[in-house]
């Protein structure tokens, strides 16, 4: 997969059907990805998420309309999406700071968003620093939760470092500790199918055998070859930034592609002063 250029299709996509009633969801089956793959590298190399850009683009346009058309408020609502005039001037006021009303008065100023166009821009040479490693297959004991597709790139949402507090207040790592040998702790995210809209989502600790603790699960992590990145930072914070610039920066421009299969975080039983934790996709030579 053309990372640049599969992005770009969605984009393509959306702009065509923009007054149909699409969302990310339907994107990602044009372009054959999953969901939660299409959401996640989307709102990373954007800023926003598939479903945002699609109603700043029709909000956009619907402004425009309504300062050189006679067109009543209430058809300009339907034709961009909303099923009832107050549902349509709650979001429009939102977005343009004005209501569709006041948006005909002449010299109003609209807001304007304009159609993405995705370019690979290079600046100041940055370097990012990565290995490529391969690892036979192994097991993780782990605690596994499910998480809508949405929540990986929703603004403000805390879903999964809440899921690590809770694991951390009732006795999961205790228990991940008692059943394994090293505890290095893996924070797993499973390949996801074209059709889900959610993902799973594990913490958990390398896995020789044994009795497996009750509500835990075996999680297998298939052989591969992993591009690793270093997450350098006092906090979660340098984990989003080190996926921005993943998608953003090694995806597009290196010889590999990240293939649908588990990805992790690994948090080191040896932490290092100046990193977090590691980042490891699962990758594969481009053709």
């Amino acid at each position: 997969m053309d990372f640049i250029q599969n992005l770009q299709k969605a984009i393509d996509y959306m702009e065509e059907h923009i007054l149909e009633p699409i969302n990310y969801e339907d994107v990602a089956k044009h372009i054959y990805v999953s969901s939660y793959y299409f959401h996640r590298t989307f709102g990373l190399v954007t800023g926003i998420t598939a479903n945002e850009y699609i109603r700043n683009r029709r909000l956009s346009m619907a402004g425009q309309e309504l300062s050189i058309s006679d067109e009543k408020v209430i058809d300009i609502a339907l034709k961009y999406g909303y099923e009832s005039p107050e549902s349509f001037t709650k979001a429009f006021t939102r977005f343009h700071g004005i209501t569709p009303n006041v948006a005909r008065r002449a010299g109003i100023k609209l807001k304007s968003f304009n159609r993405l166009l995705i370019k690979i821009k290079l600046e100041g040479g940055t370097i990012m620093d990565y290995r490529i490693e391969k690892r036979e297959p192994f097991k993780l004991l782990a605690k596994v939760e499910k998480f809508r597709n949405e929540s990986i790139s929703e603004e403000g949402n805390t879903e999964i470092p809440d899921f690590w507090k809770e694991c951390g207040v009732n006795g999961t790592f205790e228990i991940l500790k008692q059943n394994t040998s090293k505890h290095s702790i893996y924070g797993a995210c499973a390949p996801i199918s074209k059709e889900s809209s959610y993902f799973d989502y594990g913490i958990g600790m390398e896995f020789d055998g044994g009795t497996m603790p009750q509500g835990y699960t075996i999680w297998e992590v298939n052989p591969t070859l992993w591009a690793v990145f270093k997450c350098i930072g006092e906090n979660g914070d340098c984990i989003g930034e080190t996926w921005g610039k993943i998608f953003s920066e090694f995806l597009p421009s290196s010889e590999y592609n990240m293939i649908d299969d588990t990805d992790f975080e690994l948090y080191s039983q040896e932490p290092n002063a100046d990193c977090f934790c590691e980042i490891w996709i699962p990758v594969e030579k481009k053709m």
